[in-house]
C-alpha cells in the first residue's frame, strides 16, 4: 500500500475519515459555514454563551442560558394562566385574553425598562397569534396548535440533518467552539454530534406525540391537558438536555474551548 504523501496526511490522526469534510472545507461547504455560524450566534445570543464560557455550568449561567428569571416567567406565566382559567371556566375567550395581557405586560415592562425586548417580543407574537387562530375557532386546544406546528417543524429539521450527515447541534457547536467544520473529519465527534442531535429531536418528538392525541380529542378536559403537559414538557425537559448538551460539548472540543478568547458577550 504504497503512496507516498497520502498515507503520511492520514496517518497523523488514526480516527480521520477521509470522506468526512477537512478543516478547511469551510471554503467548500458555504453553506453549511453560514448555517453553524447563524446557528452559533442565535444559541450565543440567547444567552448559552455564558454557559458555553464558563469552565462549570453554574446555576447562573445556566439561568442565564434560560433567559434569566424573568425570561422563564414570560415563557411560563401566560400558559399557566390560561391552564388556571381554562381548568375552572372552560371559557376560551376570557383564558386566552388574559394569557395575552399577561405577555403584553412583559413586554411593556421590557421596554419601559429599556431591557432586550427579543425574547419577550418573540413570546408576545407567538402568544398573539395562537390566541387570534383560537379565538377564530373558538376551540381552547387551538390555542396550541402553532406550538405543535413548531415542534414538528423542529423535529423534522433536526431529523433530517441527521439523515443528510450534517447534524444541527454539530454545526452549533462546532462555532461556539471556534472548531468551525473540523469536527466533521473525525468519526468519533461525528457521531458523538449526531447523538446529541438525536436527543434533541427526541424532545421534540416526544411532545408531539403527547400533545397531538390531546389536540385531537376536542374535549375540555384534554384542552386543560394539554396546557398542562405543555408546561411540564418545556422547561423541566429542556433545562437538563441543555445542560446535558453542555458537558458533551466541552468534553468533545477541551482544545476549543481552552483557545476561546475570555470575554464574549452573551447577548
Amino acid at each position: 500500500m504504497s503512496g507516498g504523501h497520502d498515507v503520511t496526511d492520514q496517518h497523523h490522526d488514526p480516527q480521520r475519515d477521509p470522506e468526512r469534510a477537512e478543516p478547511g472545507d469551510e471554503e467548500r461547504d458555504p453553506v453549511a459555514s453560514t448555517l453553524g455560524e447563524s446557528l452559533a450566534k442565535a444559541a450565543r445570543n440567547s444567552g448559552m454563551g455564558q454557559l458555553v464560557d464558563g469552565e462549570t455550568p453554574t446555576g447562573t449561567a445556566l439561568l442565564s442560558a434560560l433567559g434569566g428569571v424573568r425570561g422563564l416567567l414570560e415563557t411560563i406565566l401566560p400558559g399557566l394562566v390560561f391552564l388556571i382559567l381554562f381548568t375552572f371556566t372552560q371559557n376560551v375567550p376570557l383564558s386566552i385574553v388574559v394569557s395575552v395581557a399577561v405577555a403584553v405586560v412583559f413586554t411593556v415592562v421590557r421596554i419601559v425598562g429599556k431591557t432586550p425586548v427579543t425574547q419577550a417580543l418573540a413570546g408576545l407574537i407567538g402568544v398573539g397569534l395562537s390566541a387570534i387562530f383560537a379565538l377564530i375557532t373558538g376551540r381552547g386546544e387551538d390555542n396550541f396548535i402553532l406550538g405543535i406546528w413548531l415542534n414538528a417543524a423542529y423535529a423534522a429539521a433536526l431529523l433530517a440533518s441527521i439523515l443528510v450527515r450534517w447534524p444541527l447541534i454539530g454545526l452549533a457547536a462546532g462555532y461556539l467552539m471556534g472548531d468551525g467544520l473540523a469536527w466533521r473529519s473525525v468519526k468519533s465527534k461525528f457521531r458523538v454530534m449526531q447523538a446529541l442531535t438525536f436527543l434533541w429531536f427526541l424532545l421534540f418528538a416526544a411532545r408531539l406525540l403527547v400533545q397531538v392525541p390531546l389536540y385531537l380529542a376536542h374535549t375540555d378536559a384534554a384542552t386543560s391537558a394539554l396546557a398542562l403537559t405543555k408546561l411540564l414538557m418545556g422547561v423541566p425537559l429542556y433545562a437538563p438536555l441543555l445542560l446535558i448538551t453542555w458537558f458533551v460539548v466541552k468534553g468533545q472540543f477541551p482544545q476549543a474551548a481552552a483557545k476561546k478568547p475570555q470575554g464574549n458577550s452573551a447577548g
